[in-house]
């Protein structure tokens, strides 16, 4: 600081006199000469008593003291005039911007001094002084002190009039001894000025010390207002502003001034409801003279939401009287917006503007119970779209992402104020419905949106169009979890789906047994591909012209230790939900390469492979070391395909189609016409054989079906695109002389033999060097279920005790009754309230076939609970 004083008095020409600056030492010079006008009337004053008091005689002694005193009396009255100019200038006079002219006053007013000074002593030292004692003194000290008290605005302008005085009462008394007291009392009078000098520089730079950090503070908090990084207030005693950042004005829309006596609170929003706590605490907080800190309050900005954090502390005088509060503010306003973004992106879906997975979870929660923590009625739905993934495959994801938006919408039109919807990941979809748990009215509900969404979509000039499914679960109030209510409903939804889609579910207690029966056996499938209870079975199939087995269809079976064995109709489904489908197909094409090559070279094996088995990459690998493995040609190993692997059209699916044919195998169309049924993909995929599907088999022989027709299309189809055709499910000799004539080049069914084990099928090839002869019935056979349980029968009043074997909707076989005649009849109870009457249609031993004379639902008659036989004893046949 001191350098910066230095360097800057060198830079203007300026310089430190007594502790003030130059500047200041010439200001209050030229105060003095503008005063001096009254020194001079005060000489006046002195000078006519002195010649009013004087006598004659001492008039006379004075003449020689009196020549300087015209020229004293015309320097006294030159510096009064200047005095009247400088007052007209108001201190801007034409003299005083000179530097000289100070000095040059002073000098003057010095030299007047000494020659005023020199008479007045002169006087005193006079003989005739005594009879004018008291008057002359007067006079005396009242021209020193008015004339002091002029000069005593500066310290040089002091030091001058003092030696002058001095000098002139020296002159004027010739007195060596008066002048050397006055030097001495000059000197005493330096010293004191020297020692009140330093304390006044002191004091100054312990006051230059306070100002500079004042103006320091003054300046970091204006920087800081400036610069928006906070703001002050202060209050009186009762909570009116007496200052406020002129920052908080501009926010409010108010001049600074007229915030000022206001009261604090009037500048704070009073929201509704809940909302008034903010302002209600402020104010509490100021009537209470109790400290606050980081208060989040919101400004009363019109047009604009504002947020402010504020913090106070009360003050108080140095007795400990309450004063106000004074404290500090910042803006919370962009900081409440990246909450509330940040609030945004982690509760709600970027895409559709619906709550996420975790907050809608939150919000099934609040709905599961009230606010005291009591359970009450909610109901959810979970909702799947139906084709969204073919949407995206086809028309890109871009396209999808719309398609999501506007089902978003159309979902919340639909449920409007009675539910929050929300979107849980994918083409998922969850719905939150609290106080509804009336099936009619959720029904309506679902049923609603359902529609809503089967209506197609407009996206980029494309006319999509997809479907919903809906799973609905109930809580009445009874607390359940919402873990269980969201798992209920996606069992609900489940169920949807395997009914065929766009429709919806009510969860019944019935899904989750069915699902604890599903997760069972998908453990126990798990164990039993470690255990190897997974077995191979292998089906013939025949050349239709030659009946030559040209080859096996292997085919999976799962026999299990206390069940027995388990249908692949119901463990495969659930092996490609959870994955397991890939290591079972791995482990399939691997045992019937290695098992075909027992069978010969001639042979083929063919073996069904999953869409889920066929999009894994390392399918073509697995087939070539499985081939290498077993030491087979490519082509003796065929891949059964089913069409819905075409429901994805993309190059990945295509190229996997390239590489399975560039490793030699064949490829094998199975279940043509029952799934995607588009041609197009025939001529993309490089397959060898068409499979036809056993529902056209079935009843092709029938008259008036169209079963034949079809078939007889897929045979022409075929041999126009160079393949063979395989019909399965054969059974009958009608079946099959059909299959012939169409034209039909293979056949697989039980006519020429069902799935058998390796060791029977090497048998069955050597047996007859690899022909087969048919075998089975004429026609087809309804189908019956096998089963074993106790009726009654009554036939003329008599009722006998019979086993009941086989039963199917037209008829039963019967056994128990010996040589029954043809065309007998018989009414025969399987339960009290369910008695079936029919005619015998033949008898051998103790058993006959009965024909109902109405046909019957053959899972009702047997599965109902068996008649207990009562009254008279029942009478055996004999």
């Amino acid at each position: 600081m001191r350098l910066t004083v230095r360097r800057t008095v060198a830079e203007t020409g300026e310089r430190v006199d007594g502790g003030d600056s130059a500047s200041t030492v010439r200001a209050r010079l030229l105060r003095a000469i503008h005063l001096w006008h009254f020194v001079f009337l005060s000489r006046l004053f002195a000078l006519g008593i002195i010649f009013y008091h004087s006598s004659a005689d001492v008039l006379a002694a004075m003449a020689g003291s009196a020549v300087l005193l015209p020229v004293a009396l015309a320097l006294d009255g030159l510096l009064c005039v200047v005095s009247w100019l400088e007052k007209r200038g108001k201190g801007r006079g034409p003299l005083s911007r000179h530097r000289w002219f100070p000095m040059t006053a002073w000098a003057i007013i010095a030299a007047g001094t000494v020659f005023y000074t020199q008479f007045v002593f002169a006087v005193s030292a006079s003989n005739a002084y005594v009879a004018s004692f008291d008057h002359i003194a007067a006079a005396r000290i009242g021209i020193v002190l008015v004339g002091a008290a002029v000069a005593g605005l500066s310290r040089p302008a002091f030091f001058v009039f003092a030696f002058a005085t001095a000098v002139g009462g020296a002159l004027g008394t010739w007195s060596m001894e008066f002048g050397g007291q006055s030097l001495l009392f000059l000197c005493l009078l330096a010293a004191m000025v020297s020692e009140d000098s330093r304390y006044h520089r002191r004091q100054d730079n312990l006051r230059q010390a306070q100002v500079d950090d004042q103006e320091r503070a003054l300046n970091l908090v204006r920087e800081f207002e400036t610069a928006g990084r906070g703001w002050f207030w202060e209050t009186d005693r009762h909570g009116n502003l007496v200052y406020v950042s002129q920052v908080v004005a501009d926010k409010v829309g108010m001049e600074r001034r007229a915030l000022i006596g206001r009261a604090f609170t009037d500048i704070i929003r009073k929201r509704g409801g809940g909302g008034e706590s903010e302002e209600r605490t402020l104010g509490f907080s100021l009537s209470s003279r109790t400290p606050f800190n980081d208060l989040t309050v919101q400004a009363a900005v019109k047009g604009e939401e504002r947020w402010w954090s504020i913090s106070g502390n009360p003050i108080s005088n140095s007795l400990g009287h309450f004063l106000g509060f004074r404290g500090s503010g910042t803006d919370l306003t962009e900081m409440k917006r990246s909450e509330r973004e940040i609030n945004q992106l982690a509760r709600y879906d970027t895409l559709t503007g619906l709550a996420n997975r975790l907050h809608i979870n939150e919000l099934l929660e609040r709905a599961l119970r009230n606010h005291f923590g009591q359970p009450q009625p909610c109901a959810m739905f979970l909702m799947d779209l139906d084709r969204f993934k073919a949407v995206n495959d086809t028309l890109g994801h871009p396209v999808g992402d719309q398609l999501l938006q506007q089902v978003a919408g159309r979902i919340r039109q639909v449920v409007g104020d009675r539910g929050q919807v929300g979107r849980l990941g994918g083409d998922e979809f969850q719905v939150v419905i609290p106080q509804i748990t009336a099936h009619d009215k959720l029904a309506e509900i679902a049923n609603a949106i359902i529609i809503s969404l089967a209506k197609p979509f407009g996206i980029e000039g494309e006319q999509v169009r997809i479907g919903c499914s809906v799973g609905i679960a109930l809580s009445e109030g009874d607390g359940v979890p919402s873990s269980a209510l969201v798992r209920n409903a996606d069992l609900a939804l489940y169920s949807a789906k395997d009914a065929g889609r766009g429709v919806y579910r009510f969860y019944i207690d019935a899904m989750h047994n069915h699902a604890s029966e599903r997760k069972a056996i998908e453990d126990a499938l798990r164990d039993a591909i470690a255990k190897d209870q997974l077995k191979l079975l292998y089906q013939p199939v025949v050349d239709v012209a030659s009946e030559m087995i040209t080859g096996f269809e292997a085919l999976i079976r799962w026999y299990h230790p206390t069940e027995g064995l388990i249908s692949p109709t119901k463990f495969i489904p659930i092996a490609e939900e959870a994955n397991l489908i890939v290591p079972i197909g791995d482990w399939i094409i691997r045992t019937a390469c290695e098992t075909v090559a027992t069978f010969g070279p001639q042979y083929q094996m063919a073996v069904n492979v999953s869409p889920r088995q066929f999009t894994n990459p390392n399918l073509p690998s697995t087939i070539v070391n499985a081939v290498a493995a077993a030491g087979i040609r490519p082509e003796q190993l065929e891949l059964e395909i089913t069409e819905g692997v075409f429901l994805d059209e993309s190059a990945e699916n295509m190229e996997m189609f390239q590489k399975l044919k560039r490793t030699g195998i064949r490829l094998a169309l199975d279940d043509f016409g029952t799934g995607y049924s588009a041609l197009g993909y025939l001529k993309k995929a490089p397959f060898d054989k068409i499979k036809i599907d056993q529902s056209f088999v079935r009843g092709a022989a029938d008259r008036g079906g169209m079963n034949a027709a079809i078939i007889s299309s897929i045979v022409s189809l075929a041999g126009a695109l160079n393949m063979h055709t395989t019909a399965e499910g054969v059974e009958t000799h009608d079946e099959l002389d059909l299959i012939r004539s169409l034209g039909c080049s293979h056949v697989q069914g039980y006519i020429y033999g069902k799935p058998m084990t390796a060791q029977d099928a090497i048998a069955l090839l050597k047996s007859n060097g690899g022909r087969v002869e048919a075998q089975g019935y004429k026609s087809a056979r309804e189908t019956r279920k096998r089963t074993f349980r106790t009726v009654s029968v009554d036939h003329g009043g008599f009722r006998y005790e019979a086993i009941v074997r086989n039963v199917a909707s037209g008829g039963a076989m019967v056994e128990g009754l010996w040589n029954v005649p043809v065309g007998t009849r018989f009414r025969i109870e399987f339960a009290p309230n369910m008695i079936v009457e029919g005619v015998s249609r033949w008898a051998m031993d103790n058993r006959m076939g009965v024909k109902f004379d109405h046909a019957m639902d053959i899972e009702l008659l047997a599965s109902v609970t068996p008649a207990f036989v009562g009254g008279a004893p029942l009478k055996m046949a004999s």
